[in-house]
């Protein structure tokens, strides 16, 4: 497979992902994200791609074999946006999946840590990986350093569960 055929299969998978619906904190995009959508703007890529854009402005339209090869599509034009994800949120409380909306709040979130970071943290979460002190610390850093609430919250559940369960790290 040639270069151009292989950097065309990759743009092809990521505008897909984005059709199929799957650093900014979330609270600034939330005032961004002031239309209500429900399952009639799904899938966003093919009803409302207005709406997607990626962190450096560019429109869905604008991710394409041409703008790749040019150089003016970076890494950041195919990552997922925080607003992408709220939009998706709404759109799975629209259909009473609350839960799911849950975790795409906290994917938007997320957005905002580092990649390395968030590895770093998910393995922290594991089982006997880290002390009590250790689960507070990356939950405050997620709350005060990226304004990631709810997830600061998720890591103290876990701390509170892991400490009744004897699943720390001693």
């Amino acid at each position: 497979m040639d270069n151009n055929a292989l950097i065309e299969q990759i743009v092809n998978q990521v505008l897909q992902t984005m059709t199929a619906g799957e650093n900014k904190a979330p609270q600034s995009c939330e005032n961004k994200c002031t239309e209500s959508l429900t399952k009639n703007d799904y899938p966003l890529g093919q009803k409302r791609s207005d709406l997607i854009k990626t962190k450096n402005g560019k429109g869905l339209k604008d991710i394409n074999i041409d703008n790749v090869l040019n150089g003016s599509i970076t890494p950041d034009d195919i990552k997922i946006t925080p607003e992408v994800l709220l939009y998706q949120a709404q759109i799975a409380e629209s259909v009473g999946r609350v839960q799911f909306a849950r975790n795409l709040r906290r994917a938007a979130e997320l957005t905002a840590v580092p990649d390395a970071r968030v590895l770093e943290i998910y393995n922290a979460l594991r089982p006997y990986r880290s002390t009590k002190q250790e689960l507070l610390d990356i939950a405050n850093e997620l709350e005060n350093k990226y304004n990631a609430k709810t997830s600061a919250a998720l890591v103290r559940e876990a701390c509170e569960i892991y400490e009744k369960r004897n699943r720390l790290k001693v």
